[in-house]
């Protein structure tokens, strides 16, 4: 039972992932509806067998406050792919500000991204352009979505449909 489960809100966004235990309870409870199930798995009790959700829809509207994706250097290594956004290394990976604080540049998703220890010490305290160094791809703020349909692309087609998400600034 390594599968998990998409929960979606009645308005068919994307608010949570659970394990398959916690999806069925919500189904018994008619708390949920399913929607989508894996095609070649099965949940076996002693008597019964049952289809494996996928994905399952609440059956009353909950109001979630958005909080957002947390700005952090695992979301942020998650969103650019593990790699430089200079060279495309995947190796001695740092963050780097695409704009130096030092030239008042923030620290927020526009304007930080996943650099290797070689580029970012050849950047320097200066812009990209300065060094002739060009970005792989613009930086931007991941939702929610960006990351459920990455994770959906390896681990779970069957979310796809539910995802209305376009993978923006990867290459």
């Amino acid at each position: 039972m390594e599968k998990r489960v998409l929960v979606l809100n009645l308005d068919h966004s994307p608010i949570a992932v659970v394990n398959v235990q916690k999806a069925l309870v919500l189904v018994f409870l008619e708390k949920v509806s399913c929607l989508s199930h894996y095609e070649t798995l099965v949940v076996r009790t002693v008597s019964k067998e049952f289809k494996y959700p996928a994905v399952i829809r609440l059956n009353e509207y909950k109001n979630i406050p958005y909080k957002g994706v947390l700005l952090n250097r695992s979301n942020l290594f998650r969103r650019d792919g593990n790699e430089c956004q200079y060279c495309g290394s995947k190796k001695q990976l740092t963050i780097d500000h695409v704009i130096p604080k030092s030239k008042g540049g923030k620290t927020n998703w526009s304007n930080l991204v996943t650099a290797c220890h070689r580029c970012n010490v050849l950047k320097g305290d200066k812009s990209p352009e300065q060094m002739g160094l060009k970005l792989n791809s613009i930086p931007f703020r991941p939702t929610l979505g960006f990351f459920l349909a990455n994770y959906a692309e390896r681990h779970a087609e069957e979310w796809m449909p539910f995802l209305d998400v376009k993978v923006v600034g990867v290459k």
